[in-house]
This record gives C-alpha cells, sequence and structure tokens, in this order.
C-alpha cells in the first residue's frame, strides 16, 4: 500500500491562479509549495487560458501530483465572470485529465469549512490557519495561493470520506457526470 501521496490544489482565475502541493505521509500533511501564476499582464483571454494550461502541466509533470483538488467557481452575479473562471478551471483540470490524475472539485464554502470550520470565513482567516497547520513562516502577498493551498488540504481532510465533490478519473468519467452539458 502506497502511504505517501501528493496533492495539488487549485484556485483558478483569470487574473490569477493560485495553487499549492501539499505531501502526505502515513495520514500526516507536509507542505512543499504555494505559488500563483500572475495573467493580469495578458490582455488576451485565450493567451491566459493557454498559460493556465501550461502551468499547469508544469506543475504535473515536476511535482508528479497523486491527485488534484480544484476550486469550484462560486455562482456570482456577473455572468461573463464566471464564463471566464469556468473556462480557467476548465483548462486546469483538462491539464489533470490528460495525465490520468483524479480530479476533485470543492466548492470555497466546503473549502472554508474543511480549513476553518466556517465556511464563511474570510480568506485572511483561512491564510492565517493554513500557516498554523502547516508552519508556514511568511505568508503571500496574494492570497490566490493560499486559497490553492487550501483545495490541497481540503482534499487531504476528505480523502476516505464520502465526497460530495465532483470526482473525475478521467475523461470518460467527465463526460458520463455531465452528459446533460455536453452537446450531441
Amino acid at each position: 500500500m502506497n502511504t505517501e501521496k501528493i496533492i495539488l490544489g487549485i484556485d483558478p482565475g483569470t487574473t490569477i491562479m493560485g495553487f499549492g502541493l501539499i505531501k502526505v505521509v502515513r495520514k500526516k500533511m507536509e507542505f512543499l509549495l504555494l505559488n500563483e501564476l500572475q495573467l493580469s499582464k495578458y490582455d488576451d483571454h485565450y493567451v491566459r487560458l493557454k498559460y493556465i494550461f501550461e502551468r499547469t502541466l508544469q506543475l504535473i509533470d515536476s511535482h508528479h501530483p497523486d491527485e488534484i483538488a480544484i476550486e469550484a467557481p462560486f455562482f456570482g452575479k456577473n455572468v461573463q465572470s464566471m464564463l471566464k473562471l469556468g473556462r480557467a478551471q476548465g483548462v486546469a483540470m483538462a491539464a489533470g485529465l490528460s495525465r490520468q490524475i483524479p480530479i476533485t472539485e470543492y466548492s470555497p464554502k466546503k473549502i472554508k469549512m474543511a480549513i476553518t470550520g466556517n465556511g464563511n470565513a474570510s480568506k485572511e482567516q483561512v491564510a492565517k490557519m493554513l500557516q498554523s497547520l502547516l508552519d508556514l513562516k511568511t505568508l503571500p502577498k496574494n492570497l490566490d495561493s493560499t486559497d490553492g493551498l487550501a483545495a490541497a488540504v481540503c482534499h487531504f481532510y476528505n480523502s476516505g470520506k464520502i465526497s460530495t465533490g465532483k470526482n473525475y478519473t478521467g475523461w470518460s468519467a467527465f463526460v458520463k457526470q455531465n452528459e446533460g452539458r455536453i452537446e450531441k
């Protein structure tokens, strides 16, 4: 039985994509990486999507995660923002699926609840709790990277439990679970 696994957590965004990696050794978390991809310097939305896809593949190829946890877009009032966020999430998921890495999607509320015990916690509260849990010396200026890390930690806490997140183990699983969204 494999007692080690690496979890990549992603907070997809079209201006900043936050990500974090943890290693799980015998049911204990170890911090590996926390960073973000700055996308605001690119005016073209499609160029941003290309960079999200490429950076996600780079992370996969260099750190070899066993699983990916990704924050699901929340339902806001701005339809255009939702569409762009969904695309950002989709290309990050496509990168993972292209390498046959299982992906689990978590709502922002579920992630906050797993980390702080409060589904309405602020980004700062989530970051401070992660700092304490993983013994992080400093926190980044932008908290998108801690949101990515939070997705990975949430997945660790939910491993082995019945998940309310959506799991995709490959393209066929994605298609099967999303038949209503696919045109024939």
